[in-house]
């Protein structure tokens, strides 16, 4: 890996966990989540990197892919267990890190505590050579260990320059790969932890985008949202609330690109009985038989 590559990373991996920081500790009774999203997103931009995607903010059994809409009113409520996802990138580089809080009471301390535990588990044991089956294993048996079951079908995943999501999944649970990690890699690991059926469900779309496929849209204004798409995000996901902020007909736009195929919009993700669910997550790079946590 080059220099200038690896001080990308290690400064997208310092802006994404001060702009963690920054997001928890507006979490509140009664704040509003659109406000932690865009001031925990503004941070980003104000330390010269930009976000690897719209910040996620999951409440309770909603695991994943939940981002306030331009228009979203609603707040924090005492006793909600939340997720805050933030992810950073500088130059393509990127840094993704997650964190659970309860609201107000604590009910839920156990349950939050055991994605952590399962997460400083698997950073002590990885290193070149490792394989992902153990991490895996690793990880399930630090979220067993608080007595709640990982959720089977989330992973964590390596990181490539302008690709959140490729190569390796990490599970979290010995899934039986015998693919090893090796030097230079960078890895997102997130431990799901759950008290319910240990698997996620798609509910509705969100307002979380991607690029599907570059094709001609009839629709002039439609068109014309696309084309400031590509260009500004990229192989990125993005939302609608960003959109907006180009377009106040984006809602619409955003709608007849999905129809169209153009771009995806990101299903809601939701716990399949309905359980509790925390998260947390640092990104790694493996360095030798030490790693080096960046986030």
């Amino acid at each position: 890996m080059d220099q200038d590559a690896l001080e990308d990373i290690i400064k997208a991996g310092a802006v994404t966990r001060e702009a963690r920081q920054l997001g928890v500790g507006m979490i509140a009774e009664g704040v509003s989540l659109l406000s932690v999203a865009e001031e925990t997103e503004a941070y980003i931009r104000k330390r010269g990197a930009k976000p690897a995607f719209p910040v996620n903010i999951s409440i309770n059994q909603v695991a994943a892919h939940y981002t306030p809409a331009s228009n979203d009113k609603s707040t924090f409520r005492r006793g909600d267990v939340v997720k805050l996802d933030v992810g950073a990138h500088v130059n393509g580089y990127m840094g993704d890190t997650a964190i659970t809080v309860e609201v107000g009471t604590r009910n839920w301390a156990s349950l939050i505590d055991a994605p952590s535990r399962a997460l400083s588990m698997a950073i002590e044991m990885m290193g070149e050579g490792v394989p992902v089956s153990a991490i895996g294993g690793t990880i399930e048996r630090g979220i067993r260990s608080n007595g709640f079951v990982p959720i089977r079908n989330l992973a964590g995943h390596e990181i490539k320059r302008n690709n959140l999501h490729s190569g390796l999944s990490i599970s979290n649970y010995d899934d039986g790969n015998t693919t090893k990690v090796h030097k230079d890699m960078l890895l997102a690991i997130e431990p799901f932890a759950t008290d319910g059926a240990g698997e996620v469900d798609n509910a509705k779309a969100g307002n979380i985008y991607i690029l599907q496929r570059d094709r001609e849209i009839k629709d002039a204004g439609a068109n014309r949202l696309f084309g400031i798409i590509k260009e500004k995000f990229g192989s990125l996901a993005f939302c609608e609330r960003w959109c907006t902020a180009i377009d106040p007909k984006a809602p619409a736009h955003l709608r007849t690109l999905v129809r169209y195929g153009a771009i995806y919009a990101y299903p809601i993700l939701t716990e399949a009985k309905g359980g509790m669910v925390s998260q947390a997550e640092h990104t790694i790079l493996i360095n030798g038989s030490r790693v080096q946590v960046t986030t």
